[in-house]
């Protein structure tokens, strides 16, 4: 299969991400301190962004951590377009998986993963007001004391983008795009892909090279830099392990604070990530993941994931 930059729409952003965790009581206090709201499900324990009704993570019960599987939406004119595309590259249907929901049509990627394709539009994010900055000569915010209102609203909106690592980036690429209609937003040479759902976010999906399949990082939206670094005290006060950050990424640009999770990978916070429509160029970058920040842990992108027996 050939990777394209550019076809037609299938996949229109990512729905949810799904682990199989040892220890669903410690999930729960985990997605409770990072800011979602939690509920069973189906059998699974659920995570949302506070005023969006839409599932973003779930996590069901096995022996070790592992990723059980991912869920894209599918606009409504794409479904046709999805279907005929399974068929003429030969990927077929399975059933749902245990824990997870039996909406939309499952399949499974060159990596063995499962993946849900679910009829839906996006839902909504909760709404924000407006954040005025007085930078760069442009004096926005004027007798507002900003100090007394970036704090206040420090939760995150929406599930913006998860990353996972493979050992083949070339086959897994060419199977989001040719297959599922994902686009190629940008590459870090030999090591990061991303992954675009058409305008919007610089990506919404990608893959780290690695030595075998696993989950690296999902990445939720919260309104500013400001509850990004609120975010992280208060992660800190709670006796959370330090993270990453704050920093601001290159590929995406989008300001960052990594959190480390119980079982060896992460969840991040972001804010102000580029905005990309069909005019946008993807490229092949040698660059550090980030611009500016402490360096990154030493095995931030080590997967400490076990490898899968059909892996």
């Amino acid at each position: 299969m050939q990777i394209r930059e550019r076809g037609e729409a299938m996949i229109s952003g990512l729905h949810h991400y799904a682990l199989s965790v040892p220890d669903l009581a410690q999930g729960e206090e985990f997605l409770q301190t990072f800011g979602l709201e939690t509920f069973e499900k189906e059998g699974a324990l659920v995570g949302r962004c506070t005023g969006r009704d839409q599932d973003q993570v779930r996590m069901v019960e096995g022996p070790h951590k592992q990723l059980h599987h991912m869920a894209f939406t599918v606009a409504a004119d794409g479904v046709d377009a999805l279907r005929e595309s399974l068929e003429r590259h030969g990927v077929p249907l399975i059933e749902p998986l245990e824990g997870a929901s039996g909406e939309g049509l499952w399949i499974r990627d060159p990596d063995g993963t499962a993946v849900q394709l679910i009829p839906s539009a996006q839902a909504q994010p909760r709404p924000v007001p407006r954040v005025d900055t007085n930078v760069g000569g442009q004096y926005n915010r004027l007798n507002q004391a900003a100090w007394r209102e970036m704090p206040q609203d420090v939760a995150p909106r929406r599930l913006g983008h998860s990353l996972v690592f493979t050992a083949q980036p070339e086959n897994m690429t060419a199977f989001y795009t040719d297959v599922l209609g994902l686009r190629l937003s940008d590459r870090i040479k030999d090591k990061v892909t991303f992954l675009n759902a058409g305008p919007g976010d610089h990506h919404v999906f990608g893959f780290i090279t690695s030595t075998h399949p696993g989950f690296h990082h999902a990445s939720f939206e919260v309104p500013s830099i400001d509850a990004i670094a609120v975010g992280a005290d208060r992660w800190r006060s709670a006796g959370r392990p330090t993270g990453w950050g704050l920093g601001r990424h290159t590929i995406g640009s989008n300001f960052f604070h990594y959190n480390p999770d119980p079982w060896g990978s992460w969840i991040e916070w972001f804010s102000d990530i580029d905005q990309i429509d069909d005019c946008w160029v993807a490229g092949e970058w040698e660059v550090p993941p980030h611009l500016w920040g402490t360096p990154p842990p030493e095995k931030f992108t080590t997967n400490l994931e076990a490898p899968r027996a059909d892996s």
